[in-house]
This record gives structure tokens, C-alpha cells and sequence, in this order.
């Protein structure tokens, strides 16, 4: 089953190079150039636009809407709601970010009026975020999650619990991304032991991750494998950039920089030949 999914991420992975499809983004300015370049480097077009006057527009044109809530102000807040009612009704797929979700109350509503009012492809998070959003109670870091939830997430079981019952409760795909990544569409979740370490000393890991759901999702309607997808592309160009940091003075610049070198250079045949996932259903 674990080959027959990867192979199937490797085909998904095929169909972006050859559609090259335009997925827009409301996102943060913060990660915005990483998201935007990692979408170019997949294969993709990125659009970054978020004033409330042109959002149907762009995504009438695109074929994912992307929606991130790391720098949220309230004229974006307008455009993520009108931009994804938009996308519900043209029947493309919505990805969100809960950026932050439980660090102050305006994320929060902010989050839940998304929720009640658009219908959602996927939402990535950390353990914190997913926590919140779940209305479990988290201790969010700002924008990180908590050590007391990355604690948690490392047991596999109970983050599967709450991935599969979200999923079932807000009928989504959830993706909580750390030490081992888990999609679940409270049928099928797939557990993903990719990575490296070096994420962490970078902005912007889990905002790229994202927005390759996001590019996967424009190509495919098996969300829980474009979820994976994405994950999955992510984790293996860290590990590749990670073999290229062999300089005594390489850091996490150069990891960056690495990173998105090595999502440009990705071959179908690598998910099939690092991927480490496992699936239960």
C-alpha cells in the first residue's frame, strides 16, 4: 500500500510539471517570496494578491487559493473570507494555514469564521495550531508550536486521534506537520518520517509546505495523497539540502537556499525511492 501511494505522489508530482497550474495566495509577508519562489521551483505559478478589490479575479483564474494567517490584518481577513467563497463556488480547492491559531483571540475568530463560512480542501498546521483549532486548548510560542505540544505530537496515537476526529468533524483534509508528519481524512491517514532537524532554524518551513499542498491540490482530487504530497516534497528537499551543506561555514542561509535548489531539481523517481511513510486505515 506504502509503495502503491508513492507511486501515485510521483504521478501527482508529474501532472504539475506538465499543467504548471496558477495557484494564488493570501498569504504572509513574512514568507511570501519563500511560498512564492517554492511554487516556481515545484513546477508552478505563484500570485500573490490580497487586496479585497481584486481577490475574485485572481481566483477565478487560479486553480488553489492558498489562505495563511501569519501576518492577518483585518483587510486580509475580508479578502480570505470573499476569496474563498469565491473558490467554493467556481469548485476550487482551499488550503489553510492557521498561523498562530490560539495565540490571541482575533486569529481565532478570525479562523473560525473561515471555517463556518468556507468549505476547506486541507488545513496544515503544527500540533498547537491543529490543537486550536480542534478547541483542545494549546500553549501556542507566538507562531511556533509549544515544546509541551511538540512533546505531544511525538505520540503518534494521540495525534492521530485528533487528526482523524477534526478531519471527520470539519469534513477536510488535516495535516499536522513536526517530527513525523500525519494526513488523515478520518478514513485513510498516512504518517510521513521525512525531514530534518535544520526546519527549525528557519522562517517559513511550514508556510512553503503549504503552499505545496496548495500546488498539489490544483492537480489532484485525492487531497489526502496531494496533502502528502506536498509534505512529502518538502521533507526530501530538506534531506537533500542537508547533503549539501558540506562547507565548515554552511548554515541555515544556506540550507534555504538549498531547499528551494533542491524542490527545483525533484524527480518523480525520489519520492518513490526516499519516501518513508507508512498508512493506516
Amino acid at each position: 500500500m506504502e509503495q502503491g501511494i508513492l507511486h501515485e505522489i510521483s504521478d501527482i508530482f508529474d501532472n504539475v510539471k506538465r499543467l504548471k497550474p496558477l495557484v494564488h495566495h493570501i498569504t504572509n509577508y513574512v514568507t511570501a517570496n519563500d511560498c512564492a519562489n517554492i511554487v516556481l521551483a515545484i513546477g508552478a505559478s505563484p500570485v500573490m494578491a490580497d487586496d479585497p478589490e481584486e481577490v475574485d479575479e485572481f481566483v477565478s483564474m487560479s486553480r488553489a487559493l492558498v489562505i495563511n494567517l501569519g501576518t492577518l490584518n483585518k483587510r486580509t481577513a475580508e479578502s480570505m473570507l470573499r476569496a474563498g467563497k469565491k473558490a467554493n463556488e467556481l469548485g476550487i480547492p482551499v488550503v489553510m494555514d492557521p498561523v498562530g491559531a490560539g495565540a490571541s483571540s482575533f486569529r481565532n475568530r478570525t479562523a473560525e469564521k473561515i471555517i463556518q463560512n468556507i468549505k476547506l480542501t486541507v488545513i496544515r498546521g503544527n500540533m498547537s495550531e491543529i490543537k486550536a483549532i480542534a478547541g483542545l486548548g494549546s500553549s501556542t510560542r507566538g507562531v511556533d508550536a509549544s515544546d509541551q505540544d511538540i512533546n505531544t505530537s511525538k505520540d503518534l496515537w494521540y495525534a492521530k486521534n485528533i487528526c482523524e476526529n477534526l478531519s471527520e468533524r470539519l469534513g477536510c483534509v488535516i495535516a499536522i506537520t513536526g517530527a513525523t508528519d500525519i494526513v488523515s481524512d478520518g478514513r485513510k491517514t498516512v504518517f510521513i518520517r521525512n525531514g530534518d532537524k535544520m526546519f527549525s532554524s528557519i522562517t517559513g518551513a511550514g508556510c512553503m509546505c503549504t503552499s505545496l499542498i496548495g500546488t498539489f491540490c490544483a492537480v489532484c482530487d485525492d487531497y489526502v495523497a496531494a496533502a502528502s504530497a506536498g509534505i512529502l516534497a518538502l521533507c526530501i528537499s530538506g534531506e537533500k539540502a542537508v547533503e549539501k551543506l558540506t562547507r565548515a561555514d554552511s548554515g541555515s542561509g544556506s540550507f534555504r537556499t538549498f531547499l528551494i535548489d533542491s524542490v527545483f531539481g525533484l524527480q518523480g523517481r525520489d519520492f518513490i525511492e526516499r519516501g518513508k511513510i507508512d498508512v493506516s486505515l
